[in-house]
């Protein structure tokens, strides 16, 4: 940091710029949905770590998910929640460096983790024989690691280019969060080689897992159509369905954000875009993976009756 930089103490997120009515309403709804995210994704949770018979390869992957998520949405919605209903809505520079590094952290660490939950699919369908050894609990671990420890070097990778800048204005930032393409129009230096990292890691975060997960779920779907039994079929598609919509909405949502040109999309747009993809889908992730599988919904029914019969 040389003498010659700037350093801007705090910035303006400037959130939705609604009325003040409407500011409580959406705090309200807002409240309600990240309220919603923590309750499902802690049940998931607890599920998975109470019940033994969710002590599987594919729930360890889902537990990881829906720590992923809660970590994901906890990043941003509590900045968000306070700024609507206060009227200072001001963030220091360093927990806004720090809140962009958290979210490209949670965000490439849940990419990594959904190409890791097909190839479990992936095994667990096309060499059942071979699954509890392709998929040894050494293994899981292994995967898990290098998902988190990957995404958070990528995002130390790009923290420490955005602080290498000068930053000396314009002090407003036009979002709810501190989102890294905002948080770069703040430097007064040229930031080409921010743009470049940035676009390099999004398609090798978002267009190469992608790739992956849709060549895994051909062979899947190749396999599923060779069983001969309908119940074994019907099984493998309900389990498979839920994991192609957890992976559609958020490989979707970040694709339109970081790889669709910055001129098709206006600015509230892209908040509108953000938002989905760091309330809604965490918010979703355990309705979807809950209400499409049996052995969660027999988990949660075990449970309770377990708690009537105290």
């Amino acid at each position: 940091m040389g003498s010659n930089k700037t350093w801007i103490s705090e910035v303006i997120l400037l959130g939705f710029q609604v009325d003040p009515e409407l500011e409580v309403f959406l705090f309200g709804f807002f409240l309600l949905f990240y309220s919603l995210t923590l309750l499902g994704n802690g049940v998931i949770l607890g599920l998975i770590c109470l019940d033994s018979r969710l002590h599987t390869p594919m729930y360890f992957f889902l537990s990881h998910l829906a720590i992923i998520d809660i970590s994901y949405a906890s990043s941003t919605v509590p900045k968000m929640l306070a700024n609507l209903i206060m009227q200072k809505k001001t963030i220091s520079f360093a927990p806004c460096i720090l809140q962009t590094f958290l979210y490209l952290a949670f965000a490439v660490t849940e990419c990594m983790s959904l190409v890791v939950m097909a190839y479990d699919r992936y095994v667990a369908i096309c060499h059942p024989l071979r699954y509890s050894v392709i998929m040894s609990w050494r293994v899981c671990t292994v995967l898990a690691a290098t998902c988190w420890i990957f995404s958070f070097l990528l995002a130390l990778a790009h923290i420490s280019l955005i602080l290498r800048l000068p930053f000396c204005g314009p002090q407003k930032i036009n979002h709810f969060f501190c989102q890294i393409i905002s948080v770069l129009k703040l430097a007064c230096a040229d930031i080409k080689l921010n743009q470049i990292v940035l676009f390099v890691g999004s398609v090798l975060v978002l267009v190469g897992p992608l790739g992956l997960v849709l060549l895994s779920y051909a062979l899947i779907l190749a396999a599923i159509l060779r069983i001969q039994s309908g119940e074994g079929r019907r099984r493998a598609f309900s389990t498979c369905s839920s994991h192609l919509c957890v992976v559609g909405l958020f490989f979707g949502s970040a694709i339109i954000m970081y790889l669709a040109p910055k001129s098709s999309h206006s600015q509230e747009q892209r908040k509108i875009l953000s938002l989905f993809y760091s309330l809604f889908n965490p918010m979703l992730n355990p309705l979807i993976y809950s209400l499409r599988n049996a052995e969660v919904k027999g988990a949660l029914r075990r449970f309770l009756e377990k708690k009537r019969s105290l």
